[in-house]
């Protein structure tokens, strides 16, 4: 039976980039590594691996249902995993529970085009009332100044 190969062992050849291509062949490596378990995994949970070292694998999942679930059934797991070639010295699984990606809104600035009227009718009622900040705010919107 051969060594397993831990392509997560930094080398000699790393340290001339400040250790991003060794980063980037990590990422691909765990990237590679999701693909592979995920369906071997509780659904319809996405899972992703986070780290895989000295037999520990670490994934994540949104749900906290799944995660319990594989927590519970581990050495199930385990067993199964563990046919995989690159973690054929699977001791133990880790469960993080991850946030889920919130997308953030898109913010657009629009112009706030006033018709002539509605300018009018803002100055008029600028004219009546006796608050002069009302009043100002009131000639301002009507003049689209901020």
């Amino acid at each position: 039976m051969s060594e397993p190969v831990n392509v997560f062992q930094q080398t000699r050849k790393h340290l001339k980039t400040g250790n991003f291509s060794f980063l980037s062949s990590q990422v691909a490596a765990w990237q590679k590594l999701t693909k592979r378990i995920q369906p071997l995994l509780p659904q319809p949970e996405q899972w992703q691996v986070v780290c895989y070292q000295s037999g520990v694998l670490t994934i994540t999942g949104e749900n906290q249902a799944m995660i319990s679930q594989l927590a519970y059934l581990q050495k199930q797991y385990i067993s199964q995993l563990s046919q995989i070639q690159e973690l054929s010295d699977l001791c133990k699984i880790q469960v993080c529970l991850r946030n889920p990606p919130q997308s953030k809104p898109v913010v657009t600035k629009t112009e706030r085009v006033l018709s002539p009227e509605t300018k009018e009718l803002l100055r008029s009622a600028a004219d009546f009332i006796n608050d002069p900040k009302l009043s100002q705010a009131l000639l301002r919107l009507a003049s689209n100044k901020k």
